[in-house]
């Protein structure tokens, strides 16, 4: 059985997760929003949360809206703190150049993740263990420009 932990809500529309086994709980927009070509807004949900210490929310896009009309989130992930209690809202992007999309009241616009989040103790070193991968940032996997198969 997966652990699931208590959230405590203020919301009009509750996230809702669409399937069993879900990541992550649609949130929806409780206005209506014109996004021109390029044009980005700030999409208000209405949703206030408390998360508990050691845990952060992550609003994701949603990969139909991104697929099918080119709908991003500018700072995605956007990390809720568990200390946030204003209401969450969504940073989105039209990236299509050519075609404007509409936003209606009830229309799903974003994911929530909440996830357990440690603390990290950063330690001050000289240097570093070495790895595998060590310093390969960019491209390290293998992306190359201009290559043929």
């Amino acid at each position: 059985m997966i652990e699931s932990v208590d959230v405590p809500i203020i919301a009009s529309h509750v996230p809702v997760y669409a399937h069993p086994g879900d990541a992550g709980a649609d949130l929806v927009s409780v206005e209506d929003v014109h996004l021109a070509p390029g044009e980005r807004a700030l999409v208000n949900t209405g949703v206030r949360i408390a998360l508990p210490e050691g845990y952060a929310a992550f609003v994701v896009p949603r990969s139909g809206l991104a697929a099918t009309h080119g709908i991003t989130i500018v700072n995605s992930p956007g990390t809720i703190d568990a200390g946030y209690r204003g209401e969450i809202k969504v940073a989105l992007l039209n990236t299509d150049a050519r075609e404007a999309f509409d936003i209606a009241v009830g229309d799903r616009i974003a994911q929530i993740i909440v996830m357990p989040v440690p603390h990290a103790r950063f330690i001050p070193v000289d240097a570093l263990p070495e790895s595998v991968r060590g310093e390969g940032g960019f491209g390290s996997t293998g992306y190359q420009t201009g290559a043929t198969s």
